[in-house]
């Protein structure tokens, strides 16, 4: 059966498209069959698997929503590019950003993404969804096409600030638009090991938040190598197979 989960944070740069994209390829390398779903107007995925100029593709998330919306016909496999490290992909770019706007006038405009989703889960075991830096309504369609959600915290102060009103958005659409959504888990990221700052950060969320939501014993430590991944669209697997500490 497949599993939907959303890499979500509304604070850029705490290493969602990291994940997303060293998970799914992870989840690969184990014999799954994975899809990852940028639902970023930035474009950060598709430039990790190696997309240099996402702007000037000709498809992308956006064609594949607008098709759901104008109910059209969606080709199987389409949109959806293969990467080298036994992922597809589907890409996402500035477009992203209109369309956004443009659900605001949408029939059922918080199920679009879903609906697409669940008419490709069959073909897949993981498919993981980058969300956008933002809490609008791109970040809620991929919440209601979500089966559960990991939340990516950098361990420093000012992102860790916007974690309860991320949790409240995701028990909003949990009640109100998607009974079936949970949080799998708090992942730290960029975790100074040395550092005492990074450690009370991290201790404090867990005194606040570890009773509610799971919090992962592992963490992604601070690592100038796993930022070179994204820049040679490769995984961290290739990039630094011995491991980043």
């Amino acid at each position: 059966m497949c599993r939907v989960i959303a890499i979500a944070n509304q604070k850029g740069g705490v290493g969602k498209t990291t994940t997303s994209v060293n998970l799914g390829i992870g989840l690969a390398r184990a014999g799954k069959k994975v899809l990852l779903v940028e639902a970023d107007a930035q474009g950060s995925m598709a430039v990790s698997l190696g997309i240099r100029e996402p702007d000037e593709l000709d498809a992308t998330l956006v064609n594949i929503m607008e098709k759901v919306i104008n109910d059209e016909d969606i080709e199987p496999g389409e949109g959806i590019i293969h990467h080298e490290e036994g992922v597809g992909f589907i890409p996402a770019n500035i477009e992203l950003a209109g369309l956004e706007t443009a659900l605001v006038n949408v029939m059922s405009r918080e199920m679009v993404l879903r609906q697409f989703i669940n008419n490709i889960r069959v073909d897949y075991d993981f498919i993981l969804i980058d969300c956008m830096p933002s809490l609008g309504m791109i970040t809620i369609n991929a919440l209601v096409a979500a089966d559960s959600v990991l939340i990516p915290v950098e361990a420093a102060y000012l992102p860790v600030k916007g974690l309860q009103q991320l949790i409240k958005t995701i028990g909003r659409v949990h009640r109100k638009l998607n009974p079936m959504l949970s949080i799998m888990g708090i992942l730290f990221t960029k975790v100074g090991r040395r550092t005492n700052f990074a450690r009370d950060i991290a201790e404090q969320i867990r005194e606040a938040y570890g009773n509610q939501v799971h919090i992962f014993d592992n963490c992604i430590p601070l690592s100038v190598r796993a930022a070179e991944t994204s820049a040679e669209g490769k995984s961290i697997y290739l990039r630094a197979p011995k491991g980043i500490n």
